[in-house]
């Protein structure tokens, strides 16, 4: 099934609010500086959800499997991940996303600090816009690290095997190296922090 064929007339809207976002998130202020030396964010990902991936939602949270109940009650039709370079650049940008005039923040999930039992670290937005050509819908905006990006990719990609020997051992490992990438995200800001201090 297309998205066309299951969000109906709505898929032209979430398709606009998707693309309302991105310009929106690409006019974020720099982090450091007017010469643009540093960007707070250093690349976005969109997608309207699939319709399967849509009704496999629906079907865990016990909902009807339609497009009305998807837009109803899941708020992740349109998602957003923003990708920063630098921990305290997602907070940047998450408060002055939440500031911005065309948008209302319904809902925040700091996977940051803390972080989930597994490891996974992401700053989860849910937004409904009120302005624009997007006005009426809500969308996931996800911002994280670079590192952290990375670690959730590859975690995303292992998770959906059907058969996993050594399941524990893997959660384990995964858990360790999100730790590490933790770590490694913290010395990186320091290090920036200590840079910062020589302009």
């Amino acid at each position: 099934m297309t998205p066309q064929a299951f969000y109906g007339a709505a898929y032209p809207k979430l398709c606009a609010a998707e693309q309302q976002l991105v310009e929106l998130i690409g006019r974020c202020p720099v982090a450091r500086d007017s010469e643009g030396r540093e960007a707070a964010v250093l690349y976005c990902k969109s997608r309207v959800k699939s319709p399967e991936s849509m009704l496999d939602k629906l079907e865990k949270n016990g909902l009807p499997p339609t497009s009305c109940a998807a837009l109803q009650y899941m708020h992740d039709a349109v998602g957003v991940r923003a990708v920063c370079a630098f921990t305290d650049d997602v907070y940047r940008v998450a408060s002055w996303l939440s500031a911005q005039p065309e948008i209302r923040k319904t809902a925040v999930k700091d996977y940051i600090a803390p972080p989930k039992p597994n490891g996974y670290r992401s700053y989860h937005l849910i937004l409904a816009l009120t302005d624009g050509p997007g006005a009426g819908m809500t969308a996931e905006v996800q911002l994280r690290t670079i590192a952290a990006d990375f670690w959730a990719a590859l975690e995303h990609q292992m998770k959906y095997k059907h058969t996993v020997r050594h399941e524990k051992l893997i959660q384990d490992e995964l858990k360790r190296c999100a730790d590490e990438i933790a770590s490694v995200d913290l010395s990186m800001q320091t290090i920036r922090e200590l840079l910062s201090e020589d302009f």
